[in-house]
């Protein structure tokens, strides 16, 4: 069984059931600290729907939450989340602002971890 992420009738990441759940939680916890909507939102068909615009406000925020300087707990808690939300936002043809020291290592990150991720 799967827990398919769609912007529009494209299939982002076609997630097992439980790492999508997994994910949805974890967006959603994030995005009520953050005071942000996630950009997620449940379909019938037993996945999500992502909102770019939203879901693009939530990945900035988790970033800012996430940069060197910031509490290192809190980084590391976020930085599984943002990784995955970095692809997915990629996926939907939108990007955030990083700080320019960031760049490789987040694309590194994205990289390897979006081959894990079937659309």
């Amino acid at each position: 069984m799967s827990y398919p992420f769609e912007y529009g009738d494209r299939t982002l990441w076609d997630a097992g059931y439980h790492s999508g759940q997994l994910y949805v939680s974890l967006a959603r916890g994030a995005a009520g600290f953050l005071e942000v909507r996630s950009g997620l939102t449940p379909t019938p068909q037993g996945g999500c729907a992502v909102d770019r615009e939203e879901f693009q406000a939530f990945v900035q925020r988790l970033y800012e939450l996430c940069t060197p300087g910031s509490n290192e707990v809190l980084r590391e808690l976020g930085h599984g989340l943002l990784v995955t939300s970095l692809v997915l936002l990629d996926r939907v043809g939108a990007r955030i602002t990083v700080r320019a020291e960031d760049t490789k290592a987040l694309a590194e990150a994205k990289a390897r971890f979006a081959r894990t991720m079937a659309s």
